[in-house]
């Protein structure tokens, strides 16, 4: 009997039921919300049975039904997903869908260069990125909706393996008119009775703020944000100060305030960047030219902070 459903439906299903939402899976997958609601109900049709309870303004909920149907739909996915990598495997290519997650706190400064030299090298891969924080990178990597994902080493499970590319160092982010501004470094008691600007990410923001408890003391937090330019503008209008990991290329704020980057000092633990893959996820030829070309463009780092080897000159971040 021919098959009357298509592996792209499958993964409109799945997102559905994963996000409770077709607004939400229209996000994820990048197609519009009708397409999406038009291919459930096509499953529906096709099985002759309800997948999703419809509440108004609630969402969709998976009926029990659908609770294994998504279940099936992702071990049909994985499985559809190794024939690119089998044909890759005979042909000896590098090619095919490559979705590759990245930590909010640094997408826009290390992954658009990534993408740009690899996919020069490797033109038949079709790369797709997406921008997440730490939990969500957990998830995609275990649904598989990505395929690895750049991030640090904050409370990696132990189902997934952490490759390490780059070491990173704190710093406190001052506005330059700041008091201690002016110091070659600066240590969480000393920040302490200032105001700060929490970059308020699930697991960042609790690194951040263990820098105050080793030492018995409390952050005067001001502002919470979860986006890394906003936290710079507030940074650089006065609000407070914050800490980061990754040193922008410009000292100006996205508003052009000047900013200064002070090393911290004490008992902080720098953080390691690298890349996060699911359990057998470097069996694929397209992810491991990726993780090689990570390796071989992220270089050890500097006191001033990470450094990619790219095409043109070398600049640090």
């Amino acid at each position: 009997m021919p098959l009357r459903f298509t592996l792209r439906q499958l993964e409109y299903l799945v997102a559905v039921g994963e996000c409770g939402s077709i607004a939400l899976a229209s996000e994820r997958v990048n197609v519009s919300s009708p397409s999406i609601s038009a291919a459930i109900s096509q499953l529906e049709q096709e099985f002759g049975l309800p997948l999703f309870v419809r509440r108004h303004a609630q969402g969709l909920s998976l009926t029990q039904g659908g609770k294994q149907f998504v279940e099936q739909a992702k071990v049909v996915l994985s499985q559809a997903a190794r024939l690119n990598d089998l044909a890759n495997s005979i042909t000896g290519k590098v090619r095919g869908p490559l979705n590759v997650g990245c930590l909010l706190t640094f997408a826009q400064v290390v992954l658009p260069q990534l993408r740009r030299s690899f996919v020069d090298a490797w033109p038949e891969v079709d790369f797709h990125q997406f921008e997440r924080n730490q939990s969500e990178i957990f998830d995609g990597l275990r649904n598989a909706t990505l395929d690895l994902a750049l991030s640090y080493d904050l409370n990696i499970p132990a189902d997934l393996e952490f490759v390490a590319l780059a070491t990173l160092p704190p710093y406190a982010v001052l506005p330059d008119t700041h008091e201690l501004a002016h110091l070659a470094a600066v240590s969480p008691a000393e920040l302490a009775d200032y105001p700060m600007v929490l970059l308020d990410l699930p697991l960042s923001a609790e690194y951040f703020l263990s820098f105050f408890t080793e030492i018995g003391v409390r952050p005067q937090i001001a502002e919470r944000t979860r986006d890394m330019a906003v936290m710079q503008s507030l940074v650089g209008q006065g609000f407070g100060y914050s800490i980061a990991n990754i040193r922008p290329w410009s000292d100006n704020s996205p508003d052009g305030r000047r900013l200064r980057y002070v090393p911290l000092t004490g008992p902080v633990r720098p953080m390691r960047l690298g890349l996060v893959l699911s359990e057998g996820a470097s069996a694929s030829q397209t992810v491991r030219a990726f993780v090689d070309h990570c390796r071989a463009n992220v270089s050890a780092e500097r006191a001033a902070g990470l450094r990619l080897r790219l095409d043109g000159p070398q600049r640090d971040f």
